[in-house]
Parts: C-alpha cells; sequence; structure tokens
C-alpha cells in the first residue's frame, strides 16, 4: 500500500474527485470538486469544480489545475496518481505531454492520501445541497 512517506514533496501528485456525492447549487447546477494533492505532504495544491454533466475536467480545467499547483513550487512532480476508476483521459494526455509519468492505481491505494480531505469536505459541505 502507498503512503505519504514514501515521498518526497513535490515527487508525486494525485488527482482525485474530493466529494463522494455532487455538490448540488441552485445557481450553478451540480458539480464535482477535482483536486490535485501532493502525496508527501497530502497538501492540496490545486481544486476547480467540474459539472457533473462531465466525467472528467475539461482540456481548460486540467491544464489550470496544473499550472496551479506547480505555482507552488515552481516544479511538476515525476508521477501522477490517477484511481483506476476515474475517467481522467485530458490529464493523462497533458501530464504525459508536460513528462509526467501517470500511473493508475485503485482507489483503496490512495485512501491514506485523500481520505482525511474528503472526509473533511464532507464534514464542511455533506453530500447534499448547498446555497
Amino acid at each position: 500500500m502507498l503512503h505519504p512517506n514514501q515521498f518526497q514533496v513535490n515527487e508525486a501528485w494525485i488527482l482525485f474527485k474530493l466529494n463522494d456525492a455532487p455538490v448540488v447549487t441552485q445557481s450553478d447546477g451540480d458539480f464535482n470538486l477535482f483536486a490535485l494533492m501532493d502525496a508527501a505532504s497530502c497538501f492540496i495544491l490545486s481544486s476547480s469544480p467540474v459539472p457533473v454533466t462531465q466525467a472528467e475536467p475539461s482540456k481548460l480545467v486540467v491544464k489550470r489545475l496544473l499550472k496551479e499547483a506547480q505555482a507552488h513550487k515552481q516544479q511538476l512532480p515525476t508521477t501522477l496518481f490517477i484511481p483506476v476508476d476515474q475517467p481522467a483521459k485530458l490529464m493523462v494526455l497533458e501530464a504525459e505531454r508536460q513528462g509526467i509519468v501517470v500511473a493508475r492505481v485503485p482507489n483503496d491505494q490512495l485512501e491514506p492520501f485523500v481520505g482525511e480531505a474528503r472526509e473533511g469536505f464532507k464534514e464542511r459541505f455533506g453530500g447534499g445541497s448547498t446555497q
């Protein structure tokens, strides 16, 4: 199983969906929140809402996520972990274009990294409606 102490800061990042259930809003529609996290520190480097009608972040969102995450340390990681069940074709293409090795891993392998962030999001925003 993967664990944060296996990595140096900025060596590997994780793309994941922060919410379990769609975030429901009256004015902006339903969305999922995608985030990029540093594997060593478990610090969320970037996040972006994606309409639930889209299975994965758009090309524009992918580029923004990577650019915002890169701004923290002025470099990209060597590896990007993505859950195997998460559609992420555009992220894979962009990461590989920028020289990042992409590894698709089972969701349970990422739980030690993303579990606390997901739990905090759920406690703060729940899985239901927000205004």
